[in-house]
């Protein structure tokens, strides 16, 4: 080989290390820089799940409310005062409350559910003696942290719970 061509290629040798001692400099760069362009997609997203777990939480809330008032009346019969007291007693989250009011009535049960009966001294369809039953309810509302395109911005949580009292 020429002396001029061993040179070309030290020269280029050299050039290379340069190259690649910098490439290590621009990668954090790099990282940085993306970093700096998902650090606010990130921030959104823990905002929007963060608000929807809320949100969930809030409607079991109400659930939980409603099953207390039908548990109350169950141990300890029926008083409209009683069971709406359970209801707001359930549950620290003070938006919550007992509406539409706590309803005693007769009825029979069925595959479906429990259907009124025309009084408590007929018998049922499967010839069944029917029974008193109690319905409570609980209600909030939810409105979210931020509006999303889209998407409401208050929503209304409404629970029955009934059960059999005799």
């Amino acid at each position: 080989m020429t002396k001029c061509a061993m040179s070309w290629i030290s020269a280029t040798q050299r050039l290379f290390r340069r190259l690649a001692d910098r490439r290590g400099v621009a990668i954090a760069g790099a990282a940085a820089v993306e970093f700096a362009v998902i650090a606010p997609l990130l921030v959104a997203m823990l905002i929007f799940v963060t608000d929807l777990g809320i949100g969930f939480y809030r409607k079991m809330q109400v659930e939980n409310a409603a099953q207390a008032g039908a548990q109350y009346a169950a141990v300890n019969g029926f008083t409209t005062s009683g069971v709406s007291n359970a209801v707001l007693a359930a549950t620290s989250f003070s938006g919550i409350s007992a509406s539409p009011a706590p309803t005693q009535f007769c009825g029979c049960p069925t595959s479906a559910g429990v259907t009124a009966a025309a009084s408590c001294s007929s018998a049922c369809s499967g010839g069944s003696a029917p029974g008193t039953y109690v319905t409570a309810s609980a209600q909030a509302d939810y409105s979210t942290i931020f509006n999303y395109p889209g998407i409401p911005g208050s929503y209304n949580f409404t629970a029955q719970a009934t059960v059999r009292v005799q």
